[in-house]
């Protein structure tokens, strides 16, 4: 019936609905100009009937430039509301990392070529609408609840949207680079950067370092005017004599320290390891070397306790099992869930999972990522590649 009813030509003769429809559908497989892939693949055409046909009817046919232009506009518009990648030079070439090299763990997986993440945030919500299918014989309960949850993955599409817009205008991509950034900063200007990261979303990059800039500003005007302060009590009327205050105030720091270092290792006095390590930094110190700073210990590194699961959310989902392994590794039982489905989803789709892709989905430190990976091994919830 179908063949009955597409057997008729269109826009000339020779030519079939149906063979026009072929030739689409062969020209969207091979690539434009492919034409004589394009003849193959209709079977029924030349090379050059498929080329002058389409050139004619599809390119050059004036009754599609209104088509033409609606189409233009449209990709203009979703050019301008769409998140596009970093903008490179023309003669720049965005780099393309290799899975689980050093400069895509630096990068946190982002492909700048293509702008997006090999990790997304909420990475498994396409998951809710795979099985969702609409027809006509939905009530009209059905095909409301089946809207609600294509609204509600557009919620979480323009989460994911945004926080990628916020890690990419505020530089966030190479967390290595922005952590050196950020500790060019004193001390208490470090402690705002942290309580400001939380309002990243409100504001842009510009204004946020500049906000950050003037209150590290702001603190050196006051280290400066304390000094100024402290010139003035100790009645110092010129910066000669600042020089000369601070050079007779840097000898008095180093004699008191010296004296300091002794009451410090008088308590290891019966370890011979830390009595040499003191002796090492005192000469160094009458050398005029700047000492390295050692932490002398006795028992060696101290374990942490394990972590008490006792209120915390998703404890209750947990066996016996799982319970011990979030005390021992100190992992909520939310994010072990969230990382469990993660890996479970994953070795699914590729039938195994190496530990390499383990480390790669879950961000966290590796020795825990290799804790998660041997128990859900040895529990039968994954299985290797």
């Amino acid at each position: 019936m179908d063949r009955l009813t597409s057997d008729f030509p269109m826009l000339e003769p020779g030519w079939t609905a149906q063979e026009e429809m072929a030739l689409l559908e062969a020209v969207m497989d091979c690539g434009f100009g492919n034409w004589q892939d394009v003849a193959y693949q209709m079977r029924t055409k030349t090379k050059e009937e498929c080329e002058g046909h389409y050139m004619k009817n599809f390119i050059n046919n004036p009754l599609f430039s209104s088509t033409l232009l609606s189409l233009r506009q449209m990709e203009d518009r979703l050019s301008r509301t769409a998140d596009t990648a970093i903008p490179f030079k023309p003669t720049d070439d965005p780099p393309r990392p290799s899975f689980d090299s050093q400069l895509s763990r630096d990068m946190a997986g982002y492909m700048p070529a293509r702008a997006d993440f090999m990790e997304e945030f909420d990475n498994y919500a396409e998951w809710d609408l795979k099985d969702i299918d609409f027809v006509d014989d939905d009530s009209d309960i059905l095909h409301a609840l089946k809207v609600a949850v294509v609204d509600i993955y557009h919620t979480r599409l323009e989460e994911r949207q945004q926080r990628k817009r916020i890690i990419r205008d505020h530089g966030l991509i190479n967390l290595r680079k922005f952590q050196i950034l950020e500790r060019r900063y004193p001390k208490e200007v470090q402690d705002l950067y942290d309580v400001m990261r939380h309002f990243a979303r409100v504001v842009g990059p510009i204004e946020h370092d500049k906000f950050i800039e003037s209150h590290a500003l702001e603190c050196e005007l006051r280290r400066e005017i304390c000094r100024l302060q402290e010139y003035r009590r100790e009645g110092i009327q010129s910066f000669c004599g600042a020089k000369v205050y601070e050079r007779v105030k840097r000898i008095r720091e180093d004699e008191r320290r010296k004296r300091n270092m002794l009451c410090d290792v008088l308590q290891y006095i019966y370890d011979a390891r830390a009595c040499q390590q003191w002796l090492h930094k005192q000469a160094a110190i009458d050398a005029g070397i700047t000492p390295v700073v050692t932490t002398i210990t006795t028992s060696g590194r101290r374990s942490a306790p394990p972590l008490n699961l006792t209120g915390l959310p998703g404890t209750e989902k947990l066996n016996e099992r799982e319970k011990e392994l979030c005390q021992v590794v100190r992992l909520v039982p939310g994010a072990y869930l969230e990382y469990k489905q993660a890996l479970l989803n994953e070795c699914r789709r590729q039938g195994g999972l190496r530990l390499a892709q383990a480390r790669s989905l879950i961000k966290i430190d590796v020795n825990k990522t290799r804790k998660i990976y041997d128990f859900l091994i040895k529990e039968g919830y994954i299985n290797k590649a």
